[in-house]
């Protein structure tokens, strides 16, 4: 037998296996299915089809990963000068140099960690053991050694091992949840489907990577590997690739234009030192790579990592878990957030939230297994004890169930179907224990839920001897079955169906004591009532959805599960207007131009593949949408994986969609996605009042030095000394900025245009301001001593500390990027700023007045009076940019004034 993947798929596009009868399936796979595979059948079918698991992903290693880190323009151009000052004989520059490389380098390998283990997760998926029946006897062995063929056997608490095509089924029911996104068990049994079924409709089939739930099974192995349906999602999230985030985009591109830049300046720098003023060309040579350096902001790798990481504590506060850097920030840069419904925005647990009898209509408060929660009837709070109608409704639930609820610590646990375990719930909540209730009503006889009656039933008999017959099952299966149906209860179920509500009928009959058969329950049955189950929304998820939605953000769910379920939750969290649906199907059937109209118009959409998450992710991202995409299932991980901002559950999620994710929410809450935003934001802010802050210093120190070489003097400043300034000072001074706190106004505003830059207008224009002031501030202060009598030494320490106080002052200017600082909040709004500014200054002290500084800066002590005259250039630098930012804001008010 060979399983040729050419003859496995049927015209419609599902695996042949699905569409076969069971026989037919293991006809064509020549087994006895009483049998099992032969010993030399099983070795032959190994070496054709390989191990039943997924291949290792290619890893880099650590040396190719910090190789990578290298692949900057700044970093070519800090090593071109390292290479450069080692061959003029200056090593102390070059150890400078290439200190700052290898220390950003090392923190970018530090920060790349986990970030290709995705794949090793989906192997793990895969069971590590199964029960096989092989030359007529039943083994226990590893999963990996399955071949297509193999009869497995399943029961409750199994992992499926592979794709099996089902021969038998009792009771059988597999949670799917992490495939399909399904919120509740799917009953399994050995009928064929359509050739056009979705994956959560192939009911004969058991998937590699399942859970089974409830009963047992077996089947034949049709699928092993890279063939199975997880298999196919692995080679799916191979192909993704891991996008760029904005901020990362911006910064290579803010990379590419400094150093076109300073290349430019530095050659302009050594033609005009040999041409026009005649220097030695090693002299001019140093001195342009002395201004190189100076316009390389070597602490802004530092300084961006280290606001990074400072945001990535604030949102570990609020369980957002954050493995890659930059998608810090690349949450505030979100427009559209798409979202998986089970286990994100609702609990991934069914609750009994309505139940109605021929009297009554109740409504059940509370959510997943904690059985608190209030009983409404008409508003008011009511318990089973006394209510005739619902007390026989609990009765059955009760009774007509094989789960159990238990506690372990703080948390409450089902044994069993979920579904179950929810009626027991809704029993504790109604007053009534089910341990005692079970107690006093014994088990005579049951006949086990079956997927094509679609019912259940159980006897018992109460202490006075009198049995009866419970039945629970499809409403409308019950309800042929019952002598006489409430008049209005057609109606009331379409009422409660279209809210998404899964609906359970239940009935009775008084029988005697023998033993129960199916024709038992065929007529003659008391209508008890209906209960309607739904996995509810999470607590906060409604106005978490609503902040979003504020702050421009669009929230698109994209689930798995049954449309009508998905239209109730979006309905209920506010997300599109509650009755626009797209289903996978149809997104097949419509051409492309049209599929990126219905795409962008819908928030909605439910029965998609992880093909087609893939599909709506791109055909956004395609629209210049920046997207976040969260989930929990191994069916989101590709999505995750694609999306600028793939965020997964950290405690019910799969580990499959949190290796490929850069985000991990530690609480599973969609709540905390929207707190992430907002400090995404505030990080985005910090960080362009960072760069705002250090390039206008880089670029003053080098137009120093390019003044220098104009004016044919010496420079103000040394090579070394502009080192000091950048990576001691400036980086020190910057972190203050990055512990700025998020402005008020953060999630009033929209989201920031994707491809706008990081600097533009009137934030650009502080640059040339700036830096054009502090190099005439601080030529100035060094002609004024030399004119005053002081030695080289003295005149370069006067410019140093000149610019050393202009950046301790423009801090407070950088703290707002379009809103004036002289006044109590701009002053005072952040302490840190000034525990950073005061050391600084001590450290300056230190510099100018300490001789072993003095002979490692080559700098000189300086007169009182020198300082007053530094302190005052410095506050004048300070007012003309606050001069500047009223003016703009004046004049903006005049032209909005005018617009209206």
């Amino acid at each position: 037998m060979r399983n040729d993947p050419s003859q496995s798929v049927s015209g419609g596009g599902v695996p042949l296996w699905h569409c076969l009868e069971a026989d037919q399936a293991t006809g064509r796979l020549g087994v006895d299915p009483a049998r099992g595979l032969e010993a030399d059948e099983v070795a032959a079918r190994r070496a054709l089809h390989g191990e039943n698991g997924l291949p290792e992903p290619p890893r880099r290693g650590p040396f190719l990963r910090f190789l990578a880190q290298l692949n900057n323009p700044l970093i070519f151009v800090l090593l071109a000068a390292a290479g450069l000052t080692l061959a003029l004989g200056h090593l102390a520059d070059t150890g400078v140099i290439l200190g700052v490389v290898i220390i950003n380098a090392l923190l970018g390998v530090a920060q790349e960690g986990k970030a290709e283990r995705a794949l090793e997760a989906l192997r793990k998926v895969l069971s590590p053991r199964a029960q096989v029946l092989r030359a007529g006897k039943v083994e226990t062995m590893a999963a990996a050694g399955l071949v297509p063929g193999d009869i497995v056997l399943l029961q409750q608490g199994d992992k499926v091992p592979a794709d099996v095509r089902l021969l038998h089924a009792h009771n059988l029911a597999l949670d799917e949840s992490l495939l399909t996104g399904e919120s509740v068990p799917v009953a399994k049994d050995t009928r064929a489907v359509e050739p056009r079924a979705p994956v959560a409709e192939r009911i004969g089939m058991a998937f590699a990577g399942t859970l089974v739930t409830q009963g047992q099974g077996s089947g034949v192995v049709v699928e092993t590997g890279m063939r199975t349906e997880l298999g196919r999602i692995s080679a799916l999230l191979k192909a993704v690739p891991q996008l760029s985030t904005p901020l990362l985009q911006h910064l290579e591109g803010l990379s590419r234009q400094l150093s076109f830049v300073i290349l430019i300046l530095a050659v302009l720098a050594f033609a005009i030192g040999v041409l026009w003023q005649k220097l030695p060309w090693t002299d001019t040579f140093l001195i342009a790579v002395g201004m190189a350096v100076a316009a390389i902001p070597e602490g802004l790798p530092a300084v961006l990592t280290i606001a990074l990481a400072i945001g990535v504590q604030r949102m570990a506060k609020r369980n957002a878990i954050v493995r890659r850097l930059p998608a810090v920030e690349a949450l505030g840069a979100v427009t559209v957030i798409c979202t998986d419904k089970t286990g994100t925005l609702t609990c991934n647990v069914l609750t009994a939230v309505h139940a109605l009898t021929p009297c009554a209509e109740y409504r059940i408060e509370g959510v997943g297994y904690d059985p608190h929660g209030r009983v409404l009837r008409q508003g008011e709070s009511v318990e089973a004890d006394g209510q005739a109608d619902i007390e026989g409704l609990i009765l059955a639930g009760v009774l007509c169930n094989d789960a159990v609820l238990m506690r372990e610590e703080e948390d409450w646990r089902v044994a069993g179907d979920p579904l179950e375990g929810a009626l027991l719930v809704m029993a504790r909540k109604f007053g009534l224990d089910p341990d005692q209730t079970r107690a006093s009503w014994p088990r005579l006889d049951v006949l086990p839920f079956d997927a094509r009656q679609r019912y259940m039933a159980a006897a018992h008999h109460n202490a006075a001897g009198e049995a009866f017959i419970f039945v629970k099952g499809a409403p409308e299966v019950i309800l042929a079955r019952v002598s006489s149906p409430p008049p209005a209860v057609e109606a009331e179920l379409e009422r409660l169906a279209a809210r998404g509500l899964r609906l359970i009928g239940f009935a009775r009959k008084r029988v005697g004591c023998g033993a129960l058969t199916a024709s038992e329950i065929e007529s003659g049955l008391e209508w008890l009532g209906l209960v309607g189950f739904i996995d509810p929304p999470r607590e906060g998820v409604t106005e978490a959805v609503a902040l979003c939605q504020q702050a421009g953000v669009r929230v698109k769910m994209i689930t798995g599960d049954h449309a009508v379920t998905a239209a109730a939750i979006a309905a209920q969290l506010g997300i599109g207007d509650g009755r626009t649906v797209l289903i996978g199907e149809h997104l097949e059937r419509l051409d492309p131009a049209e599929l990126s109209g219905r795409v962008r118009e819908t928030d909605v959409f439910a029965r998609t593949t992880p093909e087609q998450k893939l599909t709506l992710l791109r055909i956004l991202q395609d629209a210049g949408e920046v997207v976040a995409m969260t989930g929990d299932g191994v069916n989101d991980a590709p999505a995750i994986k694609g999306a600028q901002v793939g965020v997964a559950m950290g405690k019910e999620g799969s580990e499959v969609a949190r290796e490929a994710s850069v985000i991990v929410l530690a609480d599973d809450n969609f709540a905390t996605i929207a707190h992430a935003v907002r400090e995404g934001r505030a990080v985005y802010d910090n960080l362009r009042k960072t760069i705002l802050y250090i390039l206008p210093s880089d670029a003053g120190e080098a137009m120093i030095m390019l003044a220098a070489l104009l004016l044919g003097g010496v420079a103000p400043i040394t090579p070394v000394q502009i080192l000091w300034i950048n990576m001691v000072t400036t980086v020190n001074l910057a972190i203050a900025l990055a512990l700025e706190r998020p402005e008020g106004d953060v999630m009033k505003r929209p989201p920031r245009p994707p491809r706008a830059p990081l600097l533009e207008g009137q934030v650009l224009w502080r640059i040339p301001l700036v830096s054009g002031l502090m190099v005439l501030s601080a030529y100035g202060m060094f002609e004024k001593v030399l004119a005053d009598g002081g030695s080289l030494e003295a005149a370069r320490t006067a410019a140093l500390n000149t610019i050393v106080l202009i950046e301790c002052l423009y801090l407070f200017n950088a703290r707002f990027l379009t809103t004036p600082v002289l006044n109590r909040e701009g002053l005072f709004g952040n302490p840190v700023v000034w525990y950073v500014i005061i050391p600084l200054i001590l450290l300056q002290m230190l510099v100018t007045y300490a001789p072993f500084m003095n002979a490692v800066l080559g700098t000189a002590p300086l007169e009182l009076a020198s300082w007053g005259w530094m302190v005052l250039t410095a506050f004048g630098v300070m007012l003309a940019v606050e001069l500047d930012v009223r003016l703009r804001r004046l004049f903006r008010a005049d032209a909005a004034s005018m617009g209206r």
